[in-house]
């Protein structure tokens, strides 16, 4: 560009010089020379700006790839928050009607008092040494754990059949097993039914669960023993394993779930599947719906709500809510990088998503008719179709288009069926205390480990769905198993 500075200078030197003759051509050609000139210095700026950017970006993308990693790496704090916030809400109790209930505990409810001591005035005054005149008598609780270990005898009178000379022996309610000899001393149905609940509701190990029985119960329990019992009881409550399948199968609205596992090492999957009023586990080696097929068959016609994996829609015949639970994380993934203009099109989705849950939630309470909420649903699934239709530039954009596109009449069907959940949040909260159990034990050792493992966190979950003590319902399970006078407890009674 320096011929043309020199050509400025030297029309600059011109103007004080006698007029010259220029020709026309030489000027338009200067004119279309600082024209040129002008647009390289805007196409200079704008590129300067672009790199500008591009470095920042840039560099705050390496330092998040620099912190996940170190993350990856902290097993000491795998739950960190990251940085505080600026302004946090503030601690304690809300104020107002939302104060909420005191947590103090409150006082035993009506029934029978196992201990009543005395606590009586000291001699004199603790601090003159004069004397006492008692004034009232004020009452205290307290709720302690029994240290000592309950240890029953039963006298198990033997006979034999005076017609068929068999062998026959007295069986008592509290009892778990026949078995005599080198076996006759045994865990109660009780001690039986914790293990179970502190090995796969709580999380802890067997070795762990020893320490506990040692420590707080005076019970002598090796971890040995700690998994036949746990392997036991996996075979007594079958049959309520059975009944839960069944009952999945039956139910009307289903809410399937998978995570990652681990047995023996290896890869596997863990899948959950939540239905009226039991949730279901199975694991597998695979990532499919085929378990999911062997419990409800191909043609099972209710109301699914699961997030986008493509293996739940082998299952034709129901009717599919696709979870905005997950495609409202990808797109605010999606606007927090976007600038500009392209930032448009994710606000747009998320505020068309939000608005159609929000409108559910009015129905909910009460401020919104169940005709004007199956109306709504034409109106939203028109405006997504117009947003979703137009061909995107931006990669990412066109494959979230497609993904809504593949599965247009499957976003809003809960506006149609209000008793369908919008998300799949029921699945993911079944799935939760397996995957904090991952996290601290790491999976199953064995196959015969991971079917115990889905059948009991069957069975306790599914307790704790329809409000039933899991440690009740267990210990009456494995002392009715096998005695002809006990009938097995139902699990899921018909109403």
């Amino acid at each position: 560009m320096r011929w043309l500075s020199r050509v400025e200078a030297a029309m600059a030197s011109l103007k004080v010089c006698e007029p010259v003759a220029v020709p026309v051509s030489v000027l338009q050609e200067l004119q279309e020379l600082r024209a040129l000139l002008a647009q390289f210095r805007q196409d200079n700026e704008r590129l300067r700006q672009d790199n500008e950017r591009l470095r920042q970006d840039n560099q705050r993308l390496q330092g998040e790839l620099d912190q996940a990693r170190r993350q990856a790496k902290r097993q000491a704090a795998p739950f960190a928050k990251g940085s505080a916030k600026v302004h946090p809400r503030r601690p304690g109790r809300k104020a107002g009607s939302a104060h909420g209930r005191h947590g103090h505990r409150l006082p035993p409810a009506t029934g029978p008092i196992d201990e009543t001591l005395e606590a009586p005035l000291p001699g004199v005054c603790p601090s003159c040494g004069g004397s006492l005149r008692e004034t009232a008598v004020r009452t205290q609780y307290q709720t302690e754990i029994p240290r000592r270990p309950l240890t029953r005898q039963f006298n198990i009178h033997v006979g034999r059949c005076c017609r068929c000379r068999r062998r026959v022996q007295g069986r008592h309610p509290l009892q778990t097993s026949d078995a005599l000899g080198a076996a006759a001393a045994q865990v109660g149905p009780d001690a039986q039914a914790a293990v179970v609940a502190l090995n796969k509701t709580f999380g802890l190990s067997h070795l762990k669960v020893s320490g506990v029985f040692r420590t707080l119960f005076g019970i002598t329990l090796t971890r040995g023993a700690s998994t036949q019992i746990v392997l036991r009881a996996t075979n007594r409550l079958e049959p309520a394993d059975a009944e839960i399948c069944q009952h999945i199968k039956a139910s009307p609205c289903l809410t399937p779930d998978e995570t990652g596992w681990r047995v023996g090492g290896q890869p596997a999957w863990l899948h959950a599947w939540v239905g009226e009023r039991a949730t279901c586990y199975a694991i597998e080696r695979q990532r499919n719906a085929d378990a999911l097929e062997e419990v409800v068959g191909i043609d099972w016609a209710g109301k699914m709500t699961h997030d986008g994996f493509s293996s739940y829609d082998r299952f034709t015949h129901a009717t599919h809510q696709q979870c905005l639970g997950h495609v409202l994380r990808r797109v605010r993934d999606l606007a927090d990088k976007a600038t500009r203009g392209a930032v448009h099109y994710p606000r747009r989705l998320i505020a068309l998503f939000t608005e159609a849950i929000h409108l559910r939630n009015r129905y909910l309470n009460g401020e919104v008719s169940a005709t004007r909420l199956r109306r709504a649903r034409r109106g939203y699934d028109q405006r997504l179709e117009e947003l979703a239709t137009p061909v995107r530039e931006v990669p990412a954009y066109e494959t979230l288009s497609a993904h809504l596109r593949n599965h247009l009449d499957e976003w809003f069907m809960f506006l149609s069926h209000p008793e369908v959940e919008p998300t799949n949040w029921e699945a993911e909260q079944a799935i939760r205390p397996a995957v904090v159990n991952r996290k601290v034990w790491g999976g199953n050792r064995t196959w015969a480990g991971a079917h115990a493992q889905e059948v009991l966190m069957s069975v306790l979950e599914t307790c704790k769905r329809v409000g039933q003590s899991a440690l009740e319902f267990v210990s009456q399970t494995l002392r009715a198993y096998g005695n002809p006078l006990l009938p097995l407890p139902l699990l899921l009674p018909t109403r």
